[in-house]
This record gives C-alpha cells, sequence and structure tokens, in this order.
C-alpha cells in the first residue's frame, strides 16, 4: 500500500492544476474590438518547406483579409522546398518570396522566420505556418487588439481541422486541451506558452530581445522560447487574445509517427526553458502518468492496485472533463466530448513516451533528423 501514499498525492495535486487551468481559461474574457479602426502596419512571415499542398490556400486566404491591404505584406520564405511550394508562391504577385542559403544549421525555421523579419517593413510580426487557414477578420483583430492592449506579444488561438480517423479525432482533443491551457497560463502570466502558428509581436521588442539568439541552436521553439525572451523584458506586454474571429486552424499530421515525432519535438524544448516555472509543473504531470502503468503492473502481485487504477483513471476523467467541455465550447467542437472518456488511455501513452523521447532522443520533421 505504500505506492498509494505516492500516487494520492500525485493526484491530488494533478486535479488542483487542471482546476486552475479550467478556472483561468474561463476567466479569459473573449475579446471585442473597438469601434476605432486600427493602423498598426503589418508584416506576415511565413516559413515554408514542401507545402506544395497548402501554401496556396493560405495565400488566397490572405487575399481575402479584411484589413486595408496597404497596411499589411505577406512575406513567405521557402527552406530548401523539393517540391512545387515556390512556383505556387510565384503564382500570388502581391507576396514578397525569399529562400534560405544553403548552410548547416539546426534550426531552418527560427533562422526563416529571422530571414522574414530582416527584410519587414511592418511594426507588427504575424506568424502563422504554411498549412494554416486564418480567418477573414484575422488581422483586423490583431491589429486591433494590439492597439488597444498595447501589446508587445500576442497568443491567439490555434484549432485542428480533422476527419474521422482516430489519429486526426485525437490530435484535435489533445491540441484544444493544449489551447485552453496556453489561454489560462498567459491570462494569469504564470507561464510562456504560445504556438507559432498564430502568434504577433512587435518588430522592436524582436530586434531588443536579439531575435532567437541564445536559442537559435535549438531546433524547436521559435514560438515559446522567444516568448519568453520578450516577457522577461516586457513582463505586462505578453497578452492572449481570446477571440473566435482570431483563430488560426491547421491541418492535422497523418500518422501516429508523425504525430509523436510532433509532440517530442514540442517536449524537447522543456529542458531549454530558462523559466524554471514549468518544471515542477511537467514533472506532476509526466508522474501522475506514469503513476498507471506501475499500477497496471504492481496488480500482477496484488490486484487491488488494478482497482486503484481504474479509480485513478475514473478521477483524471472527472477533474478534466469541465475544461474540456469548456474549451470544446469555444472552438465549437462540442462533437468531442463524446469520445473524451474513450481517448484517455491513449492520452496517458502518448504522454509518457513523448515526455521520455522528448528529453533524450531524436526525432525527424520536414524529412530532416535533428536533436
Amino acid at each position: 500500500m505504500i505506492l498509494l501514499w505516492i500516487v494520492i498525492p500525485l493526484f491530488i495535486l494533478y486535479s488542483v492544476l487542471i482546476i486552475y487551468y479550467w478556472s483561468g481559461w474561463r476567466s479569459v474574457p473573449e475579446y471585442v474590438p473597438g469601434q476605432n479602426a486600427p493602423k498598426t502596419r503589418i508584416s506576415v512571415i511565413i516559413p515554408a518547406r514542401n507545402e506544395e499542398n497548402n501554401i496556396g490556400y493560405l495565400l488566397a486566404a490572405l487575399q481575402q483579409q479584411t484589413y486595408p491591404k496597404d497596411l499589411f505584406e505577406v512575406i513567405v520564405i521557402d527552406d530548401h522546398s523539393e517540391d512545387r511550394t515556390v512556383e505556387i508562391v510565384r503564382q500570388f504577385n502581391d507576396v514578397r518570396l525569399l529562400s534560405l542559403q544553403n548552410e548547416t544549421i539546426n534550426s531552418y525555421k527560427k533562422k526563416a522566420i529571422d530571414t522574414g523579419i530582416g527584410a519587414a517593413t511592418g511594426e507588427l510580426i504575424v506568424t502563422t505556418d504554411a498549412d494554416c487557414i486564418p480567418s477573414e477578420n484575422w488581422l483586423k483583430i490583431m491589429a486591433a487588439f494590439k492597439e488597444q492592449q498595447q501589446a508587445t506579444f500576442i497568443a491567439a488561438p490555434v484549432v485542428i481541422n480533422c476527419n474521422s480517423s482516430i489519429v486526426q479525432l485525437f490530435q484535435a482533443m489533445d491540441f484544444m486541451i493544449l489551447q485552453g491551457i496556453t489561454g489560462a497560463v498567459v491570462y494569469k502570466n504564470n507561464l510562456s506558452m504560445c504556438n507559432g502558428a498564430n502568434l504577433a509581436y512587435e518588430k522592436k521588442a524582436f530586434d531588443e530581445v536579439n531575435g532567437f539568439a541564445n536559442v537559435d541552436h535549438i531546433a524547436s521553439g521559435d514560438d515559446m522560447l522567444l516568448m519568453h525572451k520578450i516577457r522577461r523584458k516586457y513582463p505586462h506586454g505578453v497578452h492572449y487574445l481570446k477571440s473566435k474571429n482570431a483563430t488560426v486552424s491547421t491541418q492535422p499530421v497523418r500518422t501516429w509517427k508523425e504525430f509523436f515525432n510532433q509532440r517530442i519535438r514540442w517536449a524537447s524544448k522543456a529542458r531549454q526553458y530558462n523559466d524554471k516555472r514549468i518544471l515542477p509543473v511537467l514533472v506532476i504531470v509526466y508522474l501522475f502518468n506514469l503513476s498507471f502503468p506501475v499500477l497496471l503492473i504492481a496488480g500482477f502481485w496484488n490486484y487491488f492496485y488494478w482497482l486503484a487504477a481504474i479509480a485513478l483513471w475514473s478521477g483524471k476523467t472527472l477533474i478534466e472533463l469541465p475544461f474540456f467541455i469548456s474549451v470544446s465550447d469555444f472552438f465549437d467542437k462540442q462533437w468531442a466530448v463524446k469520445w473524451f472518456v474513450f481517448f484517455q488511455p491513449l492520452h496517458i501513452f502518448y504522454t509518457i513516451i513523448s515526455g521520455l523521447f522528448g528529453q533524450f532522443g531524436k526525432y525527424e520533421w520536414k524529412g530532416r533528423r535533428v536533436s
């Protein structure tokens, strides 16, 4: 029974954490723009590698923006694409196309963004990924929020489109949870979390913190590591924009291998954070999820631990469900609630695997093997 004296405190800590996220997400006000028309000059930066199936849809969506055409520019930075990406971009006359030089680096995406910002004329840098689609009011809402809140750095919502396949359904649901946590911790000024598919920050602030200097050797982290650098200089300038009109939709990965590579890539950033506040959170979440296989193994010696695992699984589900319902309501994906219970074992498994290999393993991304 000694094992329970470890598991029960972990469950209590995890429950407090989830309730905090739920409360934080619900407390974030949905943004309503004012009456004044925003006038901020924007540069949209899009790094792209082998995105022939997606880039055209994104650029077409940017042409439909309600923001005045003379107040924003679009810059695509090609990262050594081996398909028709460049050819498709060149079909859009109002898009500037830059290309990375042939050099050996560990973070091509950071280099692409840095290259784009170096050529940008806007005062507000807005970044997204080549497989994303924004709403038609995206830039208008971004600019209005920046001016109204005097924001230096803006994290905004991202949602995954999905079909009925298990891998895509699970991604969409897991990603919604991450978005809810992001909104909660950014609004509470607690942790540095965001997603590079939907970010905005002042070009001046990027230059003041020397961009990606000192983190440019890390393959991932073009979003959260930069956010932390800017937050240290502007502790009250970082905001979360909770608005359906500011939401960007993105594509899911197609296979479980791609999914785990993506999540391992995200997890690999954790050991690079200077913001040590996130480490206790990661340890609690990881150890709590690790409790499940430990209890299942211990059950072979004492079946009582199998009962404890079932009770713990039920407790995890009940604690997380209100938070998930709240997030799914915002993203208009209420259908996901009925799948929530069934995906719990998969969520536990992937958390353990990605957390482990994110710290010690290498991964493949965009056809490159990185560490």
